[in-house]
C-alpha cells in the first residue's frame, strides 16, 4: 500500500519530531492538536529544528523550504479524512488514546493506516477499540525524533501482515531502522531501559552513591553517552513513574516496583528537567 499523505496528532515534542521526519522523507504532512497555542509552538520548533540544520550544512535552504511546504497544521481532526497514515502521539492514557482511534476509525478512509507511538501501553488494547483492528500497530519513535534512527513496530494481535509490511517499508523511507516487536509491556526498549533508571533511583535511596557518581559510573564504566538519573530527568520522572506502574501491572512481578524515592519526587512535582527540577536543578 502506498502512503502519501500522513497525520499526526499531538505536537508536543514527539508528535512535532515525527511530523518533521515524515515531511522531510518527501509526505504531505498534517501536524494536529487541539490546542492552537500548542499546534503553533510544535511548528516553530521544527522551522528552529530546520533552520540550525541549514546553518551546519546538514540540508540545503531548498531541501528546508521543501519540507516546510509539505507540513501543514490544523486543530480539526477531520482533516484526516484523506490520510493514507495517522500516528498518534497523544498522552499516555489509555482512555484518551482509545478515544482518539474510535474518532480516526470514524473519519479516515477504509485502507487508512491507524498507528500509536505509545511507549508502553498495548497496541492489542487500542486495537480492539476501532473496526479495523487489523490495521492498528505502533510505532514507537526514539527522542529526539530527528536524530534517533530506531523505530520498534509493535503488533497487536489483530495486526495484519500487510500492514506491519507497509509500515517496515515507510520506517526504511524516512530514514530509520525497524525492529519488530510483539506487544508486551514496555516493549523492548522500555522494558530493559525503566529497570535500569529505576534501579539507579533506588541506589540513590539506599544512599549507595549520590546522582553524579551513579550517572558517573555508568557513563565512564559503562561507555553510556548519559547518565540514568540525567536521562530520567530528561524523559520525565512523572513518565518513567508511569511507565513502571504499566510494567509492574503488567508482569504483575515485584522486580519491576515503582522506587519509593521516584513516588517521592513526583509528588513533590519534581518532574526532571521539564519542571526545573529533579535529580539535577534545571533553574
Amino acid at each position: 500500500m502506498a502512503i502519501n499523505k500522513v497525520m499526526v496528532i499531538g505536537a508536543g515534542q514527539m508528535g512535532a519530531g515525527i511530523a518533521q521526519v515524515f515531511a522531510q522523507a518527501g509526505l504531505s504532512v498534517i501536524l494536529n492538536d487541539l490546542d492552537q497555542q500548542a499546534l503553533d509552538k510544535g511548528i516553530d520548533g521544527i522551522k528552529k529544528r530546520l533552520e540550525r540544520a541549514v546553518e551546519k550544512d546538514r540540508i540545503s535552504e531548498p531541501e528546508k523550504n521543501k519540507t516546510l511546504d509539505l507540513l501543514s497544521g490544523t486543530t480539526d481532526m477531520n482533516d484526516a479524512s484523506n490520510c493514507d497514515l495517522v500516528v498518534e502521539a497523544v498522552v499516555e492514557n489509555m482512555d484518551i488514546k482509545t478515544k482518539v482511534f474510535k474518532s480516526l476509525d470514524e473519519i479516515t478512509p477504509e485502507h487508512a493506516i491507524l498507528a500509536s507511538n505509545t511507549s508502553s501501553l498495548p497496541i492489542t488494547e487500542i486495537a480492539a477499540a476501532t473496526d479495523r483492528p487489523s490495521q492498528v500497530i505502533g510505532m514507537h519513535f526514539m527522542n529526539p525524533v530527528p536524530v534517533m534512527k530506531l523505530v520498534e513496530i509493535i503488533r497487536a494481535i489483530q495486526t495484519s501482515d500487510e500492514t506491519y509490511q507497509a509500515i517496515e517499508d515507510l520506517t526504511k523511507k524516512i530514514n530509520k531502522s525497524p525492529v519488530e516487536v510483539e506487544d508486551f509491556p514496555g516493549f523492548v526498549s522500555n522494558r530493559i531501559l525503566m529497570p535500569m533508571i529505576n534501579e539507579a533511583i533506588y541506589t540513590v535511596h539506599e544512599g549507595v552513591a549520590s546522582p553524579e557518581d551513579v550517572d558517573t559510573v555508568m557513563k565512564l564504566g559503562m561507555n553510556h553517552p548519559m547518565g540514568p538519573l540525567t536521562l530520567a530527568d530528561f524523559i520525565g520522572l512523572d513518565t518513567c513513574l508511569y511507565i513502571m506502574e504499566v510494567l509492574h501491572e503488567g508482569f504483575g512481578d515485584s522486580k519491576y516496583r515503582p522506587c519509593p524515592l521516584l513516588r517521592k519526587y513526583v509528588k513533590a512535582g519534581w518532574l526532571g528537567k521539564k519542571s526545573g527540577r529533579g535529580f539535577y536543578s534545571y533553574e
